[in-house]
Order: structure tokens, then C-alpha cells, then sequence
């Protein structure tokens, strides 16, 4: 590429110039810091340059697609389940909903009181669902996919966003679900726009439970008095960018 060839030819002139013989400068401490910091950014760009280890393409990152038991395009699925999570008016117990692979490997049976994992519902009626969320959806059991995209990127979910900002592309969309405000505090999670139920049963044990979530805005600075919050869960391609770098550096 062109800038990076520009950057490497900036970075080994620097070094050329001020590396091969720095007893004829007089160098400052700081001087010297920058040319070592070049040599090795030098260095690290022709590694770029070879070809990629085996072990180099098993790197990858993994992420939760609620709602779902499938992965988009690019993605592998790790593997499928159901959401679950502490019982909404436990005290104690864990706080964060988990996607339960569908094949458990359990451990003992014992009797002593302390069921904190409960099997997570959709709380979505015709009054509070979502645009786009049917209300069939109510009290039946959450399924998810647990996804892995290869390479070397980074993967966030954004609230309150629908679209990409630039650089960065789509797993999927969504709403930001978490917790009744009035129940126990649970994470917020982006429940998928198209999300589905786990089967055609609706338990209603009322164990961990999934809400859309509204903005209150005010102090929270939002357009509408009350919105329902969607969500964006998108990826991004981590790439060793040395004239950032370079500009960084003599901007120091």
C-alpha cells in the first residue's frame, strides 16, 4: 500500500539518518528514545510482511448473539442454548444472564436450597414490545448462540444505535433488553431484532426475565421524552496502522 510504504520510508530515513552513527549528533535523551522507538516499529512492519503462522489465524473473538441459534455471515457458531440467569427477585446469587450450551455436562444431584439459575424468559407483550417483535414471544424460554469471528478484530455492542460508525461493520442489531427497574439489577444485553424463542413452551416460572428497555430522558440527553433504546452489536478489523503511529510519535 502506498501510505505504508510512504511511513516506512519516513520511519527508515529517520533511522538512517540519526541511527547509524549517533556519536556525531548530540543527542538528547529523548532524541535517542524516539530513533530506538523507529527502529523497533522498522522491525515490527517487515514482520507484516511474512506470511501468517498457523497459530496467528486460531485468534479470533467470541460474543453472545441473544435471541438467536444461529451466527451472521463470518461468524462460527461455538456453540447454541438458552439464556438463563438468577431468579428477578433472588437477593444474592449472580447478576449476569448466561447462554447455557443446549448439551450440559452435570454435575451432582444435591438437595440443598440454592437454585440461582433460572431458565431467562421474554417479557414482551402487545403494551411493551419493541417495533418488530412479535408478541407471541411472551413468557416462552430465550435461545442463543454463542459466536466466534476469526482474525484479529474487535467486537463491542453499542446502546442506543441501530447503524455502524465508520470502520466498523455488522454482527447484528437490535434492542437493549436487561431487567424490570423494579426487580433485581441484571446486565443490559442487545437482544436481536429478529429474535426467536427457544420452542414453543412458555414455562412462565418467572425466573430471570428480559425487558425492553426506555430511555428517561433529562439529565440523559436523548430527542424524546420516553424511547425505547435499540442496540448494534458490530465488528471492527484491528490492522497495525504505522503512520498513525509515526504522526503519534513526533506529536509527542
Amino acid at each position: 500500500m502506498l501510505t505504508y510504504s510512504f511511513a516506512t520510508v519516513i520511519v527508515a530515513f529517520v533511522v538512517s539518518v540519526f541511527g547509524h552513527d549517533c556519536t556525531k549528533y548530540n543527542l538528547t535523551p529523548s532524541d535517542q528514545s524516539l530513533i530506538d522507538m523507529m527502529k523497533h516499529y522498522l522491525h515490527t512492519s517487515r514482520k507484516a510482511d511474512c506470511s501468517v503462522t498457523p497459530s496467528q489465524q486460531d485468534v479470533g473473538v467470541t460474543y453472545v448473539r441473544w435471541g438467536q441459534k444461529t451466527c451472521p455471515t463470518n461468524s462460527e457458531i461455538v456453540y447454541t442454548g438458552q439464556a438463563g440467569d438468577n431468579q428477578h427477585s433472588n437477593k444474592g446469587g449472580g447478576s449476569n444472564y448466561l447462554c447455557l450450551p443446549s448439551d450440559p455436562e452435570n454435575g451432582e444431584a444435591y438437595s440443598y436450597a440454592n437454585e440461582g439459575l433460572y431458565g431467562a424468559e421474554y417479557e414482551i407483550h402487545s403494551h411493551t414490545k419493541p417495533s418488530g417483535l412479535p408478541a407471541s414471544l411472551a413468557e416462552k424460554e430465550v435461545q442463543c448462540a454463542v459466536c466466534r469471528r476469526k482474525g484479529k478484530v474487535s467486537v463491542l455492542m453499542i446502546p442506543g444505535r441501530k447503524s455502524c460508525y465508520k470502520g466498523w461493520k455488522s454482527e447484528y442489531s437490535g434492542f437493549l433488553m436487561s431487567e424490570h427497574k423494579t426487580h433485581n439489577n441484571k446486565d443490559y444485553i442487545c437482544m436481536d431484532g429478529e429474535a426467536k424463542p427457544l420452542d414453543n413452551r412458555a414455562s412462565n416460572e418467572s425466573g430471570a426475565l428480559f425487558y425492553p428497555i426506555r430511555a428517561k430522558c433529562g439529565s440523559l440527553r436523548c430527542p424524546h421524552t420516553k424511547i425505547t433504546l435499540k442496540c448494534f452489536v458490530p465488528f471492527v478489523q484491528n490492522k497495525n496502522n504505522i503512520i498513525s503511529l509515526f504522526f503519534h510519535l513526533f506529536s509527542m
